[in-house]
């Protein structure tokens, strides 16, 4: 199951005026209005988390407040030795890569990926979970915490170009504009904050390249534990469902993000008795089968969503994975 640490959930209770203690009790005005499970090695498993999320934004009308106050809240150092590694590094580059390497030592509901092929470059933050009405929110408190604490290593010389968000804008996009300080989009392509490339060479005013290599030797340690508990073909489902709307990527490219080479990964695939095309199709079919329950996209859009660039492409794959046609699947899932 997903998770999420615990620092990102008290951090929301503290954005809406609330105390969100270890055991799970989430305090209002000196009184317990909820209850959630208690922190398990310090996180909190998905579910429960995008349920206090609705439970608040049932409380706040004012969501571009609370995507504010979430983002004053939140801080590196709540994120431990990750949070240290980061605010450490000698440039704002070095921070986002090590968050894009490390951030699953804090979630595995999202991914930060830095794209430099275009200028400006993006810092995309994708989602690792099926739909949920919780996620809009979700991804505005991100990368508003995001922007903000960058400003925070960085300094008055940070400047942004534009922030993007998929999701249609819910309430006055000005406002959101005055808070990052740059044109907001709305109906993008991408969860992103853009800058221009000569931002990632700004140097972080707290920048140790001894402290911060100390730090992330540490994080290779836990990061390769937690390897040791997960199938290189669990890992690369992971990393390839956000992705597959932009084109099933190739081996190459999943390698190459991995820190590995094309052969290496091949051979560990083979250990597992699996192709990379196997791994591939595990990531379609399973991002398929969550769309179509959700119903809300028509078949031909969850044909891009997975990959394909032709319905009929992908109507014969599905049915050859699950032994019948998306059409039928649909009807079946929804009527339960």
């Amino acid at each position: 199951m997903a998770s999420v640490t615990y620092a990102f959930a008290r951090a929301m209770a503290n954005a809406a005026g609330m105390t969100l203690n270890d055991d799970g009790a989430l305090i209002s005005n000196g009184a317990v209005v909820l209850r959630l499970p208690e922190a398990q090695d310090g996180q909190l498993a998905d579910d429960a988390y995008f349920d206090l999320i609705d439970w608040i934004r049932a409380q706040q009308a004012d969501e571009a407040a609370l995507v504010e106050a979430y983002a004053n809240a939140i801080a590196t150092d709540d994120l431990g030795v990750l949070g240290l590694a980061v605010k450490t590094a000698p440039t704002l580059r070095q921070s986002l890569q090590r968050i894009e390497r490390y951030f699953r030592l804090v979630t595995d509901t999202a991914v930060y990926r830095l794209d430099e092929t275009s200028d400006p470059v993006l810092w995309i933050f994708e989602g690792q979970t099926s739909h949920r009405a919780a996620l809009e929110l979700r991804n505005e408190c991100a990368l508003a915490a995001f922007a903000r604490n960058m400003h925070r290593f960085v300094g008055d010389g940070l400047s942004l170009a534009y922030v993007s968000f998929q999701h249609p804008c819910r309430q006055e996009p000005e406002r959101y504009a005055e808070y990052f300080g740059c044109p907001v989009r709305f109906g993008s392509a991408h969860n992103a904050i853009a800058m221009r490339p000569a931002m990632l060479e700004s140097e972080n005013r707290l920048g140790d390249p001894g402290l911060s290599d100390f730090m992330t030797k540490h994080l290779d340690e836990e990061f390769n534990s937690r390897d040791d508990d997960t199938s290189l073909s669990q890992a690369i489902v992971h990393r390839l469902t956000p992705a597959l709307s932009n084109g099933a990527p190739q081996a190459a490219h999943v390698a190459q993000e991995m820190g590995m080479s094309e052969r290496t990964l091949y051979r560990r695939l083979a250990e597992e008795g699996l192709t990379y095309r196997d791994v591939l199709g595990q990531a379609q079919v399973a991002l398929a089968r969550d769309l179509l329950r959700d119903g809300k996209a028509s078949i031909a859009e969850i044909a891009f969503m997975t990959g394909f660039s032709e319905q009929s492409t992908f109507s014969r794959a599905f049915k050859r994975w699950v032994g019948q046609a998306p059409a039928r699947f649909r009807q079946q899932a929804t009527s339960d």
